[in-house]
């Protein structure tokens, strides 16, 4: 689904009085869902909070972002042969589409440029994460709802 469609059905949730829309098309699936005004308020209300102490918040969010690079490192030193498909986003990553259904891709499928992959969800969206290369999935990185930031590697093709 191409950005502007995209922009225009937020534009239209917001300014309406529904509170959820869902639209699946041949190219994707897309879902939007309005926040109630009271948690907006809820959520709005910290933020002065937040931003007279900024100090106090620098090392808290220092760690989070170390804390994947650590639990990547073990990943690195793996050698890792072949092509490798990284996260386009940051979200939560899904191998199958449904909680315990079969994983879109294993090791040892053979995959096609474009076939899904996996789903990362972003912002309550899924996003479908497909091959861009033909091979054999030789490696998977990560594990089923895990977070994944921009760039992680997720998958190894061969």
């Amino acid at each position: 689904m191409d950005l502007r469609k995209l922009k225009t059905l937020i534009d239209l949730v917001s300014e309406s009085n529904i509170s959820e829309l869902e639209i699946t098309e041949a190219d994707g699936k897309v879902r939007i869902v309005k926040a109630d005004p009271a948690a907006a308020a809820m959520a709005a209300a910290p933020a002065p909070v937040l931003q007279t102490a900024p100090a106090q918040l620098a090392p808290v969010a220092a760690q989070p972002v170390a804390a994947p690079q650590a639990a990547a490192a073990p990943q690195a030193p793996a050698a890792i042969t072949g092509h490798v498909v990284k996260s386009p986003m940051v979200g939560t990553l899904y191998r199958a589409s449904t909680p315990g259904g079969k994983p879109f891709a294993d090791v040892g499928q053979a995959v096609k440029e474009g076939e899904t992959i996996c789903i990362i969800e972003a912002m309550k969206i899924m996003n479908e994460i497909e091959a861009d290369k033909t091979g054999t999935i030789t490696q998977v990185l990560c594990e089923n709802g895990q977070a994944v930031e921009y760039g992680q590697p997720l998958f190894v093709i061969e």
